[in-house]
């Protein structure tokens, strides 16, 4: 290989790498400065294309960070410029340049994550779109991935998502952690935005290496970190650590995704689990009890014993119900419900519950369990393909299908 050949694959490792864990943070930065959403994705794209062939040519610099933010800055001082010619914005950009050129490539790059995590989680915007603009500024997602997670076209969810950033541009929303006055009404909206966040990377392919599910984590930590003490924050992380703990056993050799009861608990990582139950402890111990904690509650009872405390889940997810009086915690009521003996009971709650989750695949899942339990290997087998028809991740296909086939070979 040519030394040209051997330093473009290392250009493209490292922007590569940089596209990954430190596209939200610069766009933290770009956003913070301009104002403009759309503007900083533009400039800090421009910067990356430029970043191929100067880095191809000239090596990389001392912080490809640095430098991409420098360029960044430049791009958008220069789109800026085009536009306008009012002699108090000439200025304003002059003392743009002037701080661009102070930058130094060994200088340390601010995390202002929180400040756009805040932003993009702002009452302006309804929750969807909160999500939807946190998952493309600080997990990178592309607008199609987002859709899927949304279960939407991606020519809407690119409209949605062009309208938030209007939104929140032509509101003058103030870039910045909300004081004390503000923070119970945009705590939730950031925390569920943390946790679906988590919960895409989580489910992502082995092949996917965002890392979102750990960028999750580190937002939290951060959260937890700016308001220390807070029970509903240690309860969010609590709830990420233990479900990250069993990352290594969730998938088999095929992809397919591992049911919770047949993972090999050698993979876990105890130490993180250990962290989780200490936060669960912590938050439960403030009695200020919030769903966030039931949930994390809910997973150290699976974990911490030879086998899940089903009677302790039970009435967990009964007090979950005071706080999300949903479908889908009445489903996993009914699931807990079957787990202690009261299978037929179960059945009939979901009977219940299935005209409104009629497009909710983990209802077919666990409805197709709870027959095969039962013993009605045909009608479970008919639910498992409806179960397989709906599910949109390639891991719970081949795990459904695998459950399918059971039913096939003991019917036979």
């Amino acid at each position: 290989m040519t030394a040209s050949g051997s330093n473009a694959i290392a250009v493209t490792k490292v922007l590569g790498g940089l596209a990954r864990d430190e596209r939200g943070r610069l766009l933290s930065i770009l956003i913070g400065k301009f104002r403009d959403f759309q503007l900083a994705e533009d400039v800090l794209q421009d910067a990356m294309v430029s970043a191929v062939s100067h880095w191809g040519r000239n090596g990389l610099p001392k912080s490809p960070q640095a430098w991409l933010l420098k360029v960044a800055y430049r791009k958008a001082i220069d789109r800026i410029r085009r536009k306008q010619t009012v002699d108090r914005a000439e200025t304003d950009l002059s003392m743009m340049m002037d701080e661009v050129s102070g930058l130094e490539e060994n200088e340390d790059i601010p995390d202002e994550r929180l400040r756009l995590i805040f932003t993009c989680c702002h009452p302006v915007l309804e929750t969807k779109s909160r999500m939807a603009l946190t998952l493309r500024t600080l997990g990178g997602l592309t607008t199609g991935e987002i859709a899927r997670a949304f279960l939407d076209r991606e020519t809407t969810m690119g409209q949605r998502l062009s309208r938030a950033k209007a939104k929140l541009g032509g509101a003058g929303i103030s870039y910045e952690v909300p004081g004390p006055e503000q923070w119970a009404e945009r705590l939730d909206a950031v925390l569920g935005v943390v946790y679906l966040i988590f919960t895409t990377g989580l489910s992502a392919p082995e092949d996917d290496q965002r890392g979102l599910a750990h960028e999750a984590i580190f937002l939290c930590n951060i959260l937890n970190k700016l308001r220390p003490d807070d029970p509903e924050i240690e309860g969010c992380l609590a709830l990420l650590t233990l479900n990250y703990a069993r990352r290594a056993a969730r998938f088999d050799g095929e992809g397919a995704r591992v049911a919770f009861l047949d993972q090999d608990r050698a993979l876990w990582q105890s130490s993180e689990l250990q962290d989780g139950i200490s936060l669960v402890e912590t938050a439960l111990a403030r009695r200020k009890l919030g769903p966030y904690q039931i949930k994390a509650a809910i997973a150290a009872c699976h974990c911490e014993g030879a086998s899940p405390d089903w009677a302790q889940i039970l009435l967990l997810y009964e007090e979950l119900l005071v706080f999300e009086p949903t479908d889908v915690v009445r489903l996993n009521r009914a699931v807990a419900l079957a787990e202690i003996g009261a299978l037929h009971e179960a059945l009939e709650l979901i009977a219940v519950l299935e005209p409104d989750l009629s497009d909710y695949q983990p209802l077919y899942a666990a409805k197709a369990e709870l027959l095969y339990r039962a013993g009605n290997l045909g009608k479970a087998h008919s639910v498992y393909a409806k179960a397989i028809a709906l599910a949109q991740a390639k891991a719970d296909r081949l795990f459904l299908e695998h459950r399918a086939r059971r039913c096939v070979r003991e019917q036979s």
